[in-house]
Order: structure tokens, then C-alpha cells, then sequence
């Protein structure tokens, strides 16, 4: 296998795995095999390896010695240090956006509301449809090229923002919002927009904390515990 070869195979294993802990399909706490990954994902336990080192790097997983290698619980300061970030992004992108709107551009960002409101829309099709939309909020600022950076930062995010989806068992709420900045920006009221927007990239907070106290087992704790390895592994 040449270099390149290896360099994709390795990207894709890590990309994967990636996408695994951030829609929780590997949960927080869970414990992560080698050989396993290996297998299911039919390669060599060296870009598994090599993958878990760069998510440790993000601080999507955690490595203890002698022990091994766990999907990390959601760590609260590092979701607040990324909505602070993202909300920076957004809410500047804002003081750039024309008084005339790309046509093209807001047809889309239209369309994707409406895709919000389809029925039985299951979480991972609206978290799509949820960055579609503020990407192209920053793309009506000509700050799209942005996006790209802010989404880079937020695996922690990302994951508590699922988590509180799945608290929430629906997205109406979340739909209106939407509804509710772009009519403002529309409207030209960018004091409002930007008003309605850290509303809404706030919100996370209080859904952090319901799914804190029903399963605080997701969370990061301070005091430095251990790992122990079992079937369905957890902290204590």
C-alpha cells in the first residue's frame, strides 16, 4: 500500500469514527477496542490507533494506561469555550450582512425551513438541516469560509446539542427560532436577528443541564476517576 493510500485510509478511519462519537452512536463512557474498530471497519488496528490519537487531541477520547481507550464524557467547559466561539462567529458575521440579500441564497435558506417542518423528522436530518442553516447565515454575510473553523471546534458541542435533542423529543422550538432570526434579518433588523440568534445558541445551556441531571452518568466529572473496562463500560 503506497503512502497516499495509507494517509486516505487512515483520513477515513478517522473521519468514521469521528462521526460515530459525535451523533453518539459511540456513546460517552464507551469503551473502544482496537482490534474491535479494526474489524468492523475491515483495516489494520494502525490508522485505528492512529485515529484515537487525534481524537484524543480533540478530547473526544480519553487513553488511560493499562486500562484503555474510552469515548470521553462530554466535557461542560470545553461545550461553553466552543459556544463561546461559535456565538463570537455568528453574532459578528451579522454587522457584514448587505441591506440586499442574495436572492438565490435565501431561496435556499427558505427551503431548508420548510425541510424543518416535515413530519418525523428524526434528529440526525434536522442536525443536518440546523448547520445548513447557519452556514448560510454566514454565507448572506459573505463569511461563509468561516463555518469551516467554527465547525472544527465544537465536537463537544455537537454532541451535548444531540444529547439535548434526544432531551427534548422534538424541534418545533428550535424551527420557530429559526423562522424568527432569518424574518428579522429579512426585515432588516439585525439588532433583533442578532438578539434572537444568542437566544437560540444559548438554549443549549438549559438543555445541557436536564440531561446533566438525568444522566449525569454522560458527563465529564472533576475528580479525576478511572475508567473500569466492562461490557458497557462506565466511570465510577
Amino acid at each position: 500500500m503506497g503512502q497516499a493510500s495509507t494517509r486516505s485510509n487512515r483520513s477515513v478511519v478517522y473521519e468514521t469514527l469521528r462521526r460515530k462519537v459525535l451523533t453518539l452512536e459511540l456513546a460517552p463512557g464507551a469503551s473502544l477496542s482496537e482490534n474491535e474498530l479494526a474489524a468492523s471497519l475491515g483495516v489494520s488496528r494502525t490508522p485505528v490507533r492512529e485515529s484515537l490519537i487525534l481524537l484524543g487531541e480533540e478530547g473526544l477520547v480519553r487513553v488511560f494506561p493499562k486500562v484503555g481507550s474510552f469515548v470521553s464524557r462530554v466535557d461542560a467547559e470545553r461545550v461553553a469555550d466552543a459556544q463561546f466561539l461559535r456565538e463570537a462567529v455568528e453574532l459578528a458575521a451579522f454587522d457584514d450582512i448587505p441591506e440586499t440579500l442574495d436572492a438565490d441564497l435565501l431561496a435556499e435558506l427558505r427551503a431548508n425551513l420548510e425541510q424543518q417542518r416535515e413530519p418525523g423528522l428524526d434528529i440526525e436530518k434536522f442536525f443536518a438541516l440546523d448547520e445548513a442553516f447557519h452556514h448560510g447565515l454566514l454565507r448572506l454575510s459573505g463569511h461563509g469560509r468561516a463555518w469551516s473553523t467554527v465547525v472544527a471546534a465544537k465536537g463537544h458541542l455537537d454532541r451535548a446539542r444531540r444529547l439535548g435533542l434526544h432531551e427534548t423529543n422534538g424541534v418545533g422550538r428550535f424551527v420557530d427560532e429559526h423562522h424568527a432570526i432569518l424574518d428579522a434579518v429579512v426585515a432588516g433588523d439585525i439588532s433583533s436577528a442578532r438578539a434572537s440568534l444568542r437566544a437560540h445558541l444559548r438554549a443549549v445551556f438549559d438543555d445541557i443541564e436536564k440531561t446533566r441531571r438525568r444522566s449525569p452518568e454522560l458527563f465529564a466529572a472533576d475528580d479525576g476517576t478511572v475508567p473500569v473496562r466492562r461490557s458497557i463500560a462506565v466511570w465510577e
